[in-house]
């Protein structure tokens, strides 16, 4: 399997954040884990060019699905972090996939 794509994740976090800092989310590229990341770390995943799922997470607290396509040698950034005011907070815990934010960057 030639991978010759990049998946670039960067993990940031906000003065005052209390929630969700401490544990590592999984990094699911359709469907299967391959790699974890923690707070205030940047990750980078070979994918193989093409069109890709993107989901993170930890037990309850994930993220929405995102798609994107990547060519030959290219990378795709994604940013990502957790309830930063508090009616995120509470709204993540009715509906899990609000937990994590991840943008495209």
């Amino acid at each position: 399997m030639v991978c010759d794509a990049t998946l670039r994740l960067e993990r940031t976090s906000w003065v005052g954040m209390i929630w969700g800092q401490r544990e590592a989310w999984d990094i699911a590229i359709d469907g299967a884990v391959v790699g974890a990341i923690s707070d205030q770390e940047t990750v980078e995943v070979s994918v193989e060019p093409g069109h890709h799922r993107l989901r993170l997470g930890h037990g309850r607290h994930v993220s929405r699905q995102r798609t994107f396509d990547v060519g030959e040698g290219q990378v795709m950034g994604f940013r990502c972090h957790a309830p930063v005011i508090w009616p995120v907070w509470l709204a993540a815990q009715f509906k899990s996939d609000l937990w994590i934010a991840l943008r495209q960057t």
